[in-house]
């Protein structure tokens, strides 16, 4: 553990050293930084969308503005410099992720019943595309910086943003598979992802709970 990290979490240590602003300036560029990739990839996946108007791309769009907007609790608790802002903000983010899962469960079951199929299939890669891109570059830099500052927050919004790269990344692959004849893929990439999820709900779990004690 680094140096600035052990002086976050000795009590004896005051809000006034510059190792704790040190790591307040990190931990807040490093926030911005994934919040300001993520904007980007939103406003490109928002584009795409004015041009195909797709359900399942607006889907998307949608999750990944919540991912973006994670970043804001985490942020605050970093101006708090306060080490219980953070686990709230980190539970905050975990709770995020569980609700991705089971939005995610919804759609595939209702995809399993109705047997929908994805339309505007080119479209949707590429938009796909651009979330996995967007949210892997935002995911590593979150998960650097909150393993280097001992952030249990940053890392969980790290998870968070994996889940969003790993969901964009199905909404690729879904319209690649369907495009040459296999609709059932849909579904079962749903429920994939979905499985997925839930272990990433876990680990974020695990990152944040484990702190707390």
């Amino acid at each position: 553990m680094s140096h600035t990290a052990t002086c976050y979490l000795d009590p004896a240590h005051t809000h006034d050293e510059p190792e704790l602003d040190a790591r307040t300036r990190e931990g807040l560029l490093a926030v911005g930084v994934s919040l300001a990739i993520l904007g980007f990839t939103a406003i490109a996946q928002f584009l795409v969308f004015l041009a195909s108007g797709s359900a399942a791309l607006f889907a998307d769009l949608v999750h990944n503005v919540g991912d973006a907007l994670t970043a804001v609790p985490v942020g605050l608790a970093f101006l708090l410099r306060s080490q219980r802002a953070e686990r709230y903000a980190g539970l905050m983010v975990v709770f995020a992720i569980a609700v991705s899962g089971v939005v995610a469960g919804g759609v595939a079951v209702d995809k399993l019943i109705n047997g929908h199929t994805p339309d505007h299939l080119l479209v949707l890669a590429v938009a796909g595309a651009i979330g996995v891109v967007g949210n892997g570059i935002a995911a590593r830099v979150r998960t650097r910086a909150g393993k280097k500052l001992n952030s249990p927050a940053l890392v969980a919004d790290g998870h968070h943003a994996k889940v969003d790269a790993v969901v964009s990344g199905g909404v690729a692959l879904s319209s690649v598979l369907v495009g040459v004849g296999l609709p059932i893929a849909d579904p079962l990439i749903a429920l994939a992802i979905t499985a997925m999820i839930g272990h990433i709900t876990w680990e974020a779990w695990r990152t944040v709970h484990g702190h707390g004690h």
